[in-house]
């Protein structure tokens, strides 16, 4: 990751954008061909190139790209047809043309998607600037991932699966290098799960950081419609549990929607994780700091919620539950677990029963936050941290706020990070989220 002054020299603010307004994109091209003429001749890369495209580069190069290679068409004609059809991305072509069709031509740029192996599906745009990308292989069919094409944004986009912009000679291989891109990754709203990229190819008119909010915005927007056309199948004997950001969790079961105590609240995110029981003694433990409280009360709060939750529901010898449990909390791991970072935090609505005091949903808790904030911490998405530290469980997070302030070391970004670093210097015990 950049450094602060690493980032104000090279004039930079966001290490995701090519170039910030007011730049001089001409002298921009001519250091960056020098610092790559440098990087394919000695390996080595000079200080203005940005952390993400040095990265980059050296993944290129690691995988045996050469700067005068050139893309190759792995799916025509039928084949094309076929797997276009049938991609979880077809849905939303319709959608991607009413946002970004018109500005494609009008600017003479390109539109273009691919999959999550960085094969272009559709290229389509200004019917000149098509003839010219043609000649780069840049057409539906052929392989644009990193590891076949070098940098370049679709590819690096579903290599990072995060947004990112790449301008001019950023590009590794030197026919892309008058090109200017900006793509952001698309994931399947259910699972998280990467299933391409959205891009806009074209001239230098595309080196602004609006380029890469727009593609990353209908990104969003694509996301959400695939999310209202494949809705998650609600099964009528199915329980639905939503207990992030909640101290008090809603169950939604057989069409009714129950709010439920914390007591009953605790018990149900529990039983939910272990399908197959609980024993009285382990749930004793799990929700009891009190050593005194006696089994007579925890099974007095198991008759409750049974007959809350209607017949057949809650098993007994071991506790447990006898049809699906489906929650928020399951959701946001196994989106985290897949590398959906962004997908992830969308569906973090805020800590785990933050007024518990359960053991176990302690630890649960901690554990499913501290997972998140280390992936934020470590992808550095400036616009995940803020986020994150705008929050109300992340307005402290002296961690989060510090790799905020690395990536967007704004002036109110800064301040606050001060302002944490002496609070917690006089105060230094660790905050628990």
């Amino acid at each position: 990751m950049s450094s602060p002054i690493a980032l104000r020299e090279a004039g930079l603010t966001d290490p995701w954008v090519a170039l910030n307004p007011g730049a001089d994109p001409v002298e921009r091209v001519r250091v960056l061909r020098r610092a790559h003429e440098t990087f394919t001749e000695a390996g080595t890369v000079s200080r203005p190139v940005r952390s993400v495209v040095a990265d980059s580069w050296r993944r290129s190069a690691r995988a045996g790209v050469g700067p005068d290679g050139s893309a190759y068409v792995e799916l025509t004609d039928g084949d094309l047809g076929s797997y276009r059809a049938e991609h979880p991305l077809a849905p939303v072509m319709p959608l991607f043309r009413e946002l970004m069709g018109t500005f494609a031509s009008d600017g003479e740029h390109l539109l273009a998607v691919c999959d999550a192996q960085g094969r272009l599906l559709w290229v389509e745009g200004h019917p000149v600037t098509r003839q010219k990308a043609d000649g780069m292989n840049f057409v539906p069919g052929a392989r644009w991932a990193e590891s076949a094409m070098g940098t370049n944004a679709p590819g690096t986009a579903v290599a990072l699966d995060r947004p990112v912009q790449v301008f001019a000679a950023e590009h590794f291989i030197r026919r892309v290098q008058p090109w200017t891109c900006a793509a952001a990754p698309v994931h399947d709203p259910r699972t998280g799960r990467l299933l391409g990229a959205v891009d806009i190819t074209g001239g230098d008119g595309l080196a602004h950081p609006h380029s890469l909010g727009f593609v990353q915005a209908v990104a969003r927007a694509a996301e959400s419609q695939l999310a209202l056309l494949t809705p998650i199948p609600a099964a009528t004997d199915a329980l639905q549990l939503t207990a992030l950001g909640r101290d008090e969790a809603l169950l939604v079961a057989d069409g009714r929607k129950l709010r439920l105590s914390r007591r009953h609240s605790e018990l149900l995110v529990l039983l939910s994780r272990h399908p197959d029981g609980l024993t009285g003694d382990e749930l004793l433990c799990s929700l009891y700091e009190d050593e005194s409280v006696t089994p007579v009360t925890l099974r007095a709060e198991l008759a409750r919620l049974r007959r809350l939750l209607g017949t057949g529901v809650l098993g007994s010898r071991p506790y447990r539950l006898a049809v699906p449990v489906e929650s928020d909390v399951s959701v946001v791991e196994r989106r985290l677990a897949a590398g959906a970072i962004t997908a992830a935090v969308a569906a973090y609505a805020g800590p785990l029963l933050p007024g518990s005091q359960a053991p176990a949903v302690v630890r649960l808790r901690r554990r499913l936050a501290d997972g998140l904030r280390a992936a934020l911490v470590s992808g550095g998405d400036p616009d995940l941290l803020a986020c994150w530290a705008q929050a109300s469980w992340g307005e402290d997070d002296l961690d989060v706020w510090r790799a905020l302030a690395a990536v967007r070391p704004t002036a109110p970004i800064r301040a606050r990070l001060a302002e944490l670093e002496a609070e917690q210097s006089a105060y230094p015990w660790p905050v628990r989220h």
